[in-house]
């Protein structure tokens, strides 16, 4: 069953712009309830059929907010598997080196609430997963997370709380799995131009060859 919207929220809000939907009747008005059928579909645990998405995919999406509201999301990726599944109601999901912002842990710290989209490539269909993780450090649970002879230090360990499949609309009006629409990563700007948009004497050119070379080397991947 979906949640119900909270009144009370505790975060800053601004004042609502005119015309702004700002309760769940006006905007049941406008978008009608769900469909029995959509509403049933939520489980509270993995079953043999929404476990495959999990075991084939190499790709997924984590949501995070901090306890004052502020939101993140961040991409996660290895090969297909990368997630183990500990039992039909826990997952384990391994840090891989990034950037050490560390925006999804530090959230986690202070609200375990997290949600999950699994991507297959080629499939329209998705996987969506809310839960609470923590971080754990167990080196014997983690060791079975290893990839290239690495075990991550890290891990998110994901109570689950709701799980269904999501709709293929978003990917069918995106046509994202359709190569005729695949973008040249030439025609955006690099990430070294868009450190220089904000110093003009960054080295952009310096920069995105020593990433590129980096990448190549697979150097910080593990």
């Amino acid at each position: 069953m979906p949640r119900p919207a909270t009144a009370e929220s505790g975060f800053s809000q601004t004042p609502p712009h005119p015309g702004a939907i700002t309760d769940e009747s006006a905007l049941r008005e406008l978008l009608g309830a769900p469909s029995e059928l959509v509403q049933a579909k939520v489980c509270d645990r993995l079953n043999d059929l929404t476990r495959q998405f999990v075991d084939r995919s190499p790709f997924l999406c984590l949501a995070t907010s901090s306890p004052d509201g502020t939101c993140d999301v961040s991409p996660r990726g290895d090969p297909p598997g990368f997630v183990r599944v500990l039992d039909e109601r826990t997952l384990l999901l391994p840090e891989r080196p990034g950037n050490r912002l560390a925006d999804s842990l530090r959230n986690i710290l202070g609200n375990p609430h997290v949600g999950l989209l699994f991507i297959v490539p080629g499939v329209s269909d998705t996987l969506r997963i809310n839960g609470r993780a923590e971080l754990v450090d167990d080196a014997e649970l983690l060791e079975p997370l290893a990839v290239e002879d690495k075990a991550p230090k890290l891990g998110l360990r994901i109570e689950i709380d709701e799980v269904f499949t999501h709709c293929s609309k978003a990917f069918l009006r995106s046509k994202l799995w359709d190569p005729a629409r695949f973008v040249e990563r030439s025609e955006l700007p690099s990430s070294g131009e868009i450190h220089r948009e904000r110093d003009p004497g960054f080295d952009a050119e310096i920069y995105d060859s020593d990433r590129a070379e980096r990448y190549a080397r697979r150097e910080g991947f593990y």
